[in-house]
């Protein structure tokens, strides 16, 4: 099964998994998420709720993600050298996906492309900036 989304945010939270804060009650550390990144959670939730899948995919997967940032002070799809890295936007997706029920565990994620690219305005059809997704069962070569 291949499953292909594109996920229209006119502004991609750049707030990233790593974001977490720590305070210390009675000596011992609780972590919580700043307002920011419950936000950017929250939305990943209810966007990628509408691309959920009837059943679980299974066994090794592909994931090919493209974050596509608005601009208009570079060219248009080219290259976003700049923070956030792409490890760190992963990590906040890739468990969104698993809580919404894409996958069991994202583990299964054996390989994976990321690119984070610069897009301008607005295309046929709504925004040209958000997150386009695609994921896929691979065979198992064992």
């Amino acid at each position: 099964m291949k499953i292909e989304m594109f996920l229209p945010m006119e502004h991609v939270p750049t707030v990233t998994h790593q974001e977490k804060k720590v305070q210390i009650n009675n000596g011992k550390a609780v972590f919580y998420e700043p307002p920011e990144l419950k936000a950017a959670r929250q939305k990943y939730r209810d966007m990628l709720a509408r691309h959920k899948p009837k059943r679980k995919l299974a066994g090794p997967l592909a994931l090919h993600v493209v974050w596509c940032f608005l601009t208009d002070r570079h060219p248009d799809g080219s290259w976003r050298d700049t923070k956030p890295d792409t490890d760190n936007l992963q990590k906040l997706l890739k468990d969104c996906m698993t809580a919404v029920g894409f996958w069991v565990d994202d583990a299964q994620v054996c390989s994976e492309l990321v690119e984070k690219r610069w897009v301008r305005g607005i295309r046929k059809g709504g925004t040209a900036s958000g997150i386009w997704i695609s994921v896929r069962e691979m065979e198992d070569n064992s």
